[in-house]
């Protein structure tokens, strides 16, 4: 037929995959320690603890808490363990770092259990863009486990990709 529109994408046999359907749910907030801190400098312990027993911690149920000081204070490590403590029973997740740090903790768990044999011997397209931010640290987690799999992979879009890996031919 003469005229024809033909999808050569449709008919390449790339494989997609889209690190955005693996994005964590979940509101991400962050614990700063330095509220706790006398000037900004010291933690009280006593005043710490007063603090724990009486602050609402139902306001982090379900959500990923990321715990830091941003101070230069010393803090004695057992504030930050006392203060993962309260928020476990009510957070979903608890992580010491920055909500930055967190994310790319997220998509670590996400990744690791993420079923990749289907992608086994199959030339994979890592899609490069998403309405959603998924932190560079993710796609080079994935590009490291589909490796020892994937006939080829490649990232961007399947109409327009850029060539990461081949497998050598034996």
């Amino acid at each position: 037929m003469e005229g024809e529109i033909i999808n050569r994408v449709a008919n390449s046999g790339l494989v997609t995959l889209d690190l955005e359907n693996y994005y964590p749910e979940g509101d991400r907030v962050a614990y700063d320690l330095k509220d706790n801190l006398f000037m900004e400098l010291i933690l009280k312990e006593k005043d710490f603890r007063d603090f724990l027993k009486t602050h609402d911690w139902e306001q982090y149920k379900g959500k990923h808490v990321a715990i830091f000081c941003s101070t230069d204070a010393i803090v004695p490590t057992w504030a930050y363990m006392l203060l993962g403590l309260r928020l476990n029973p009510v957070a979903k997740t608890v992580y010491f770092g920055s909500l930055e740090e967190l994310e790319k903790y997220l998509f670590t768990e996400k990744i690791e259990v993420i079923d990749l044999e289907p992608y086994r011997d199959a030339r994979v397209v890592v899609k490069g863009c998403s309405k959603l931010e998924v932190p560079a640290a993710a796609y080079v987690q994935l590009a490291r486990k589909l490796q020892p799999l994937v006939k080829s992979l490649m990232f961007g879009e399947p109409c327009s990709t850029v060539p990461l890996y081949k497998k050598p031919k034996n």
